[in-house]
């Protein structure tokens, strides 16, 4: 389908499904909370196919999904995208690196400012889940890289570490890596 296609059905599906309140102190140029955050939901991204928005509606499903299955070949061994990207296999717009740790930007960015900090030997720690005690040493210096590209991408005065381990916690790659993420006003709670 065409992207004006899918934007004419997700225009005429929002003007169907969305009614505004008939009060008398409604004010159509400030609509109400719950129809701001409706309209806020379905806005489609600036320079992007409008598929791509109606497709966030499954998005968590789909993330769901993609967890699940990378989680069958968690323990597998086999290299993961990460490994390919610490052996410069596959190129990435790198933002810190050391001996210990490489910081670059996510593909798939969730606010202005997106890194993933990952350590260059995996060493069994797959998720933090897994984590032992001879791993103390990479868990500190990874929280301390993260504060590194905080300063590097000017957000160390406003910025979130996620740390996604297992399925159910929608982890899609199976190497420890910490999200960094900054650059807009995060909310609470975040998911």
């Amino acid at each position: 389908m065409s992207c004006r296609y899918m934007a004419a059905i997700s225009s005429s599906l929002l003007r169907s499904t969305i009614t505004l309140p008939t009060l008398p102190h409604f004010n159509p140029l400030k609509p109400p909370n719950s129809v701001r955050l409706i309209q806020s939901t379905f806005q489609l991204p600036v320079h992007q196919c409008p598929h791509r928005a109606m497709s966030r509606v499954s998005a968590t499903q789909d993330e769901e999904a993609a967890a699940k299955a990378a989680a069958t070949e968690a323990n597998s061994g086999a290299p993961t995208i990460f490994d390919k990207i610490i052996s410069k296999e596959i190129p990435s717009s790198i933002v810190y690196e050391d001996d210990k740790v490489l910081a670059f930007r996510d593909i798939n960015p969730q606010a202005p400012v997106h890194v993933l900090v990952i350590p260059k030997l995996r060493d069994g720690l797959t998720e933090l889940g897994k984590a032992e005690p001879r791993h103390e040493d990479i868990l500190g210096h990874l929280l301390h890289a993260s504060k590194i590209v905080a300063e590097k991408e000017g957000i160390v005065d406003g910025f979130r570490v996620v740390i996604n381990s297992g399925a159910s916690a929608c982890q899609s790659v199976y190497h420890l890596h910490l999200h960094v993420l900054g650059g807009r006003q995060l909310k609470w709670p975040p998911g």
